[in-house]
């Protein structure tokens, strides 16, 4: 993978695309919502961060990019900050799918599970198991905005998982969130193409309540739009 390159963090442009769920997607199998630490399970305020980046020169469609990703999602974590292991190692290389676990090894925190709760072809989202130090999900998504340029977008929409762990996020968890996502967003660019445009943008908003049309248990946090010439 290619190494660490620290860059600016700021909010910024139109996104495209990346629309917020307007609509439910089918309910979760009994399999796949059992046991998932849900936000209404955890403490303090409701958070929506988004973390993405314009990927210069890309030279894959946004499909192609999200199934490269949903192969080799491990590689793309900084292991200094966090490292994700498959439950199921003969998956290895494999696309992950639906009611999937995998293992992540948090720095200074443990190791916690997480779990595939919506696939598609340009986004995955992963759903908190208990003891982790949030409760709620995460969406990974590639689209294109209206110049045609290729998006890659994070959005996690989480509560902490308890009041310590809530404390513990207020003190050092931001930083090390924000360090680990932005570094995501920039090595799937290094291997589409030719980096980030500009900056990785970076915004945190606090909601009231998860939005209508969203699903905590079976959803994205967002829709990674695009046509069938897209991909």
């Amino acid at each position: 993978m290619p190494p660490t390159v620290a860059l600016p963090i700021m909010v910024g442009l139109e996104r495209g695309n990346g629309e917020m769920t307007r609509e439910r997607l089918g309910h979760p199998t009994e399999h796949e919502a059992e046991g998932l630490l849900l936000p209404e399970m955890g403490a303090g305020p409701l958070l929506q961060r988004d973390y993405w980046g314009v990927i210069r020169n890309c030279r894959y469609a946004p499909a192609d990019i999200l199934d490269w990703v949903a192969r080799r999602f491990p590689e793309f974590a900084p292991e200094e900050l966090c490292v994700f292991e498959r439950e199921d190692a003969s998956r290895k290389g494999q696309r992950l799918k639906t009611g999937e676990g995998l293992s992540v090894h948090i720095l200074g925190a443990g190791t916690f599970g997480v779990r595939v709760i919506h696939m598609n072809r340009r986004s995955l989202t992963l759903a908190t198991l208990p003891g982790h130090p949030e409760a709620g999900r995460i969406t990974f998504g590639a689209y294109r905005n209206a110049r045609r340029d290729v998006i890659f977008h994070i959005r996690s929409r989480a509560r902490s998982g308890s009041p310590a762990h809530y404390w513990g996020f207020v003190t050092a968890g931001e930083a090390m969130q924000t360090n680990t996502w932005t570094e995501f967003v920039l090595r799937v660019a290094a291997s589409a193409g030719d980096g980030i445009v500009g900056v990785i943008h970076a915004d945190t908003a606090h909601l009231e309540a998860e939005p209508e049309g969203g699903d905590a248990e079976a959803g994205p946090t967002f829709l990674a739009l695009g046509s069938d010439g897209d991909d």
